[in-house]
């Protein structure tokens, strides 16, 4: 019943021996030990010899801390792939398999075949028979391609198991365990389709047979085949060009629990026939004529295989030999993973295109996020097509990737997907430096081709550079009706945009279930502007909760701020930079504070950067006084210019509502990031003293001296 979170947090101290990033955020000092322990270890940033508890020849400290590990990150040549898949920590890697959930990949380089090799079994553990379920790759100013869409592409559950990936045309053992129960199935189901054929063609002659020839038949399907699984001879012909193992078209298989290590020794050919339809056997003949695969040892040949037909472009999804559905992406604009946009239109034969067809398909992650690498047209349309069959895929994160035109390529991908019974996609965020369209243009065109979605965030830091190159607003797109869609968030920051509250408008209608709406970095085109968004709120979403503005000038838009903070549908308010006490006066205080009091609805006020200062805190205490009816639970009054001083007084006003309320307070945090409190620290020290005896207090050590240089410097 102890707590041993002081004993790792003084083992942090000895054996790290630097200070935690963020540490006031840490929750559980065990897990954040281990799994820093590991990835300093893994990288050779520790070293294990230099601590005497440490040093054992008993003691493997990879393996002991690997259980632990949930979240991992791979850097620069992928040494910890090569250290990870060596002979020696095999049982390493098979506890990653079972614990490690986010896989993140930073700072990378290019590397040579064999470091792509040992990352290519690595994904394969990890990510296809394993219980990763998130892969992050970010700060890769030039991306090796090579390398950047073999990630992609195994993380979406594809990997082609010949000479061209691993060392031997041999899958890996839970391939062959896979395989191999695969063939038993596939035996025993052919055997009682051929018995029940017998039962029903020939009633008469069983009612003849003896007891003993009668129970042969269910003998032989319960009892199963004696000998080994035996292979298809056409796989022994082109091993190298067939999956192995049973494809999983869902990805979404459970993780095997076997400890088979990653093999690369062939198996014994079998020479008798593998009991498969006749379409099977087709597809890999005319897979074997089209000759995509020149040469088997070359990596290139997986990755950058060109989906070339002759007519339309027609894509065909992998088919499976046990009978699933199979489907067409033609390439029209209701279907294509990506045809026929500025930004993505192929010429004769550019290595961009996965085909589908070569690879078998795994299990694959749920959340990929690229934040910080450039993505070429060709590496957009590699991704649009693994997006359109990527069933698994519940969250997309694409930041600072360069896409312009090519979001619509990345568009086409997911609309195909959207498609797709089984689809789980829920989250899209989209960021960058430059808008390639308005952004409400591009929120329309998102929402019409995924209806399903649940958040969607779309934010851009500037317009185009070149404003003549920029589009006009695409009139299909603008005019087309919004589908009624599953929109729960929405966050929109407009790279210094007006915002014409007539775009929203078709966006919030068909989001009935909008529960959270951001505006960020808008501009007011005209002062009726606002209150014209606040009445399409309230007639089009009744079941919003929480509304953010942030760095939008509401200096001269009081009367919509206090109907806002009146709104009894609303539960989290925020304003954040938006000069709210600019030009204003006491009077337009005091209604705040009053406002306030009267909601019991609102349970978050945030109004970080509005330059509250000392007296204006001071006043906001006033919000918890005796007659007050407000069920307000957090403040957030970062970055107002406050000095100890005053938030010494407003903590005694705080205490003296509370006393005069017999000690109860629905308030239960107060957020203080970046204020002046450094200017005179005892005074700080007692105000924050008494002020966490009544809420949570959560601030920073900022040095306000140096952020004014900074700002000086900028200027």
């Amino acid at each position: 019943g102890l707590s041993t979170q002081p004993i790792w947090r003084k083992l942090w101290d000895d054996v790290m021996k630097t200070r935690p990033p963020n540490s006031e955020s840490i929750t559980c000092w065990r897990k954040k030990f281990l799994e820093t322990f590991f990835s300093n270890v893994l990288h050779g940033v520790l070293d294990v010899s230099s601590d005497w508890r440490l040093h054992d020849r008993h003691f493997s400290p990879l393996l002991h801390s690997s259980p632990h590990v949930s979240q991992l990150t791979l850097c620069n040549m992928l040494q910890g792939a090569v250290e990870l898949t060596a002979e020696h920590n095999h049982e390493v890697l098979e506890n990653l398999a079972a614990s490690l959930r986010v896989l993140k990949f930073q700072h990378l380089l290019s590397c040579d075949q064999s470091i792509r090799r040992s990352l290519v079994l690595l994904l394969h553990r990890l990510i296809h028979h394993g219980s990763v379920s998130q892969v992050s790759m970010c700060s890769w100013p030039v991306p090796d391609t090579v390398l950047l869409v073999l990630i992609l592409t195994m993380s979406a559950g594809f990997w082609r198991s010949g000479n061209a990936l691993t060392c031997h045309s041999s899958p890996c053992g839970l391939c062959r365990e896979e395989d191999k129960a695969q063939s038993q199935q596939s035996t025993q189901e052919g055997t009682e389709r051929s018995c029940n054929a017998e039962r029903e063609g020939s009633g008469a002659e069983k009612q003849k047979r003896s007891p003993k020839e009668a129970d042969a038949c269910m003998t032989s399907v319960l009892s199963g085949p004696r000998s080994p699984p035996l292979r298809n001879p056409a796989c022994e012909e082109t091993s190298s060009e067939v999956p192995c193992g049973r494809p999983n078209i869902h990805g979404g298989s459970s993780p095997h629990s076997s400890s088979e290590q990653l093999s690369c020794h062939p198996i014994p050919q079998k020479t008798c026939r593998w009991q498969k339809p006749a379409v099977g056997r087709k597809r890999r003949c005319l897979r074997r004529s089209r000759g995509h695969y020149a040469d088997p040892e070359d990596l290139y040949d997986f990755v950058f295989t060109v989906a070339r037909e002759d007519n339309s472009g027609l894509l065909e999804k992998n088919r499976t030999t046990e009978g699933e559905n199979t489907e067409s992406w033609t390439s029209s604009s209701s279907g294509s993973p990506c045809t026929g946009h500025a930004g993505c239109k192929k010429r004769g034969g550019a290595a961009g295109i996965l085909s589908l067809k070569a690879a078998h398909r795994f299990r694959s992650v749920s959340t990929l996020e690229l934040f910080s690498i450039p993505l070429t047209g060709e590496t957009c349309r590699t991704l649009s097509n693994l997006l359109s069959s990527w069933v698994s895929l519940e969250n997309l994160v694409l930041s600072y990737n360069g896409l312009n035109a090519n979001i619509s390529c990345i568009l086409s991908g997911l609309r195909a997907l959207s498609r797709h019974p089984e689809c789980r996609f829920r989250v899209l965020r989209v960021s960058d430096m430059f808008s390639h369209m308005p952004c409400m243009e591009l929120v329309r065109c998102t929402l019409s081709a995924l209806p399903q979605l649940h958040t969607l965030s779309v934010s851009f830091d500037l317009k185009n550079q070149l404003e003549g190159t920029r589009p006009e607003a695409s009139t299909s797109c603008s005019e087309a009706e919004i589908p009624e869609s599953c929109l729960e968030v929405l966050e929109i920051r407009f790279p210094r945009e007006p915002l014409h509250t007539v775009f929203l408008l078709p966006v919030l209608k068909a989001s009935k279930s909008l529960q959270q709406l951001s505006l960020d970095s808008a501009t007011l085109p005209c002062p009726q502007e606002l209150g014209l968004l606040l009445e399409v709120l309230k007639e089009c979403t009744p079941n919003l909760k929480k509304l953010s503005f942030h760095d939008v000038n509401l200096a001269e838009h009081q009367k919509e701020v206090l109907l806002l903070l009146q709104d009894p549908g609303l539960q989290e308010i925020t304003f954040s930079f938006c000069r709210l006490f600019e030009s204003s006066t006491a009077e337009f205080l005091s209604e705040i504070i009053n406002t306030v009091k009267r909601n019991s609805s609102l349970k978050s006020l945030k109004l970080p950067g509005n330059r509250l200062g000392n007296h204006r805190l001071v006043a906001l205490a006033d919000i918890f006084s005796e007659d007050s009816s407000s069920s307000l639970c957090q403040l957030d009054v970062s970055s107002n210019c406050i000095k100890p001083d005053g938030l010494l007084e407003f903590t005694k006003k705080l205490e003296g509502h509370i006393q005069q309320r017999g000690g109860q307070l629905p308030f239960t945090q107060l957020r203080l990031f970046q204020n002046w409190l450094d200017q005179d620290a005892e005074t700080a020290q007692e105000a924050l003293r008494r002020l966490r005896a009544l809420c949570s207090v959560v601030n920073d050590a900022w040095d306000s001296s140096q952020a004014f240089a900074d700002y000086i410097s900028v200027m």
